[in-house]
């Protein structure tokens, strides 16, 4: 996997202050080193991939004290590595036994639904992403939900990487306007 090319020092300063595009510029280039970072420590998709969001949700939170003049990967894979050991940490913290064994009528196998608002929150994101055109619908899916680097998807998809490059940005900037309503917080 060839290793991401740094991002613009405006790109980066936008960062910094919290700018929506600058951060999902951010998310877009580095997703894949996360992803690995995340893999490697935890060897589970799964775990891998609530590493990698809360590696953005910390870094999201944290870029005001992002040091000016720094890289991003670095900083990135370190806030990734220790984000996948907290998961780890607390995954294996967790008392196991085999599905088999449990009683079907046991309480704690009983999962209440989500909130309403947490419901209603998933089905937007849902209906964006389907709004989207279809091979842009295909590059969010491959890099959100398989996690994959967009020379993978290049690969994959036999195209250009600037094609998916430009299709991503596209879609990310979509779901942004759609999903704007979203991040607004109630007065």
């Amino acid at each position: 996997m060839p290793a991401p090319v740094g991002l613009d020092e405006a790109t980066v300063e936008a960062f910094r202050r919290g700018d929506e595009a600058a951060v999902r510029a951010v998310f877009g280039q580095y997703s894949g080193l996360v992803m690995a970072v995340a893999m490697r420590v935890l060897g589970d998709r799964s775990g891998a991939e609530e590493a990698v969001q809360q590696t953005f949700l910390q870094a999201w939170r944290n870029a005001g004290s992002f040091e000016s003049g720094r890289e991003l990967a670095p900083w990135l894979a370190t806030v990734a590595r220790r984000a996948a050991i907290d998961i780890q940490r607390r995954e294996g913290r967790r008392d196991t036994s085999p599905l088999d064994d449990a009683d079907p009528t046991d309480a704690a196998l009983i999962v209440m639904p989500p909130s309403e608002e947490r419901a209603w929150e998933a089905g937007q994101v849902r209906l964006a992403i389907d709004s989207l055109a279809a091979d842009e619908r295909e590059i969010v899916r491959l890099q959100h939900l398989h996690g994959f680097t967009q020379q993978q998807i290049a690969d994959h998809l036999s195209i250009a990487v600037g094609t998916v490059k430009s299709r991503s940005f596209r879609a990310h900037k979509a779901l942004a306007a759609a999903l704007a309503h979203l991040r607004e917080v109630p007065s």
